[in-house]
């Protein structure tokens, strides 16, 4: 009945990012809108996953448009600090760079390895979404509290790496690793499955 539902909260949050940085530029005031977007592209990306859990239509498909979408999302975010708060920003580039820059080499290598980008969710990367959902409030609804952006970015730096040593241990695509400790048990699994091919080949 409502297998629908987790991807109408994708396709919800898709439609969230270009929303709230149009907002941002059109509107002089529009700092209850802009909250009320991100809080609702942020629990989007809570329920999408919960309910196709409690559901069981949870598959790589939806976890892989999940990811793409998170980034959409978060570029819209993005854009709308720029707009509203392009001297925070500034004075932080270097660090939106190196997020940005660590995400397209991080893509570009699972793309390479995996023929398509990988959708790990981990733990990590749920505490990276709260610190980028609480940085664009304060900045887009209450003008403040800017040192959050620089937090944000400070984690998402470390959420890309983790990430990055994911793809280079585990030798299958996988999604939903939730942790470094989970990669390094899933990749000997993998590893495990491969060999035990190889020996029935061998014969």
């Amino acid at each position: 009945m409502g297998k629908w539902i987790p991807w109408a909260l994708v396709a919800l949050r898709a439609s969230l990012g270009p929303a709230i940085a149009l907002s941002a530029w059109a509107y002089i005031r529009s700092e209850p809108w802009l909250g009320a977007m991100i809080l609702a592209g942020f629990l989007s990306d809570i329920f999408d996953g919960v309910l196709a859990r409690r559901w069981g239509t949870e598959t790589a498909k939806l976890r892989v448009a999940d990811t793409t979408v998170d980034t959409i999302f978060y570029l819209g975010v993005l854009a709308a600090i720029v707009i509203r708060h392009r001297p925070e920003l500034q004075a932080r580039l270097w660090l939106v760079i190196a997020v940005i820059c660590m995400e397209a080499v991080r893509y570009g290598f699972d793309c390479w390895k995996y023929g398509r980008g990988a959708s790990y969710h981990a733990y990590s990367a749920k505490v990276w979404g709260i610190l980028l959902a609480a940085a664009a409030m304060a900045a887009l609804c209450f003008n403040s509290a800017y040192w959050l952006i620089t937090l944000a970015l400070v984690w998402g730096i470390g959420n890309e790496l983790e990430g990055f040593i994911m793809s280079l241990m585990l030798p299958e695509w996988s999604y939903n690793v939730k942790s470094l400790a989970r990669a390094v048990a899933l990749r000997k699994q993998q590893l495990a499955v491969r060999r035990e091919k190889r020996a029935v080949v061998l014969g």
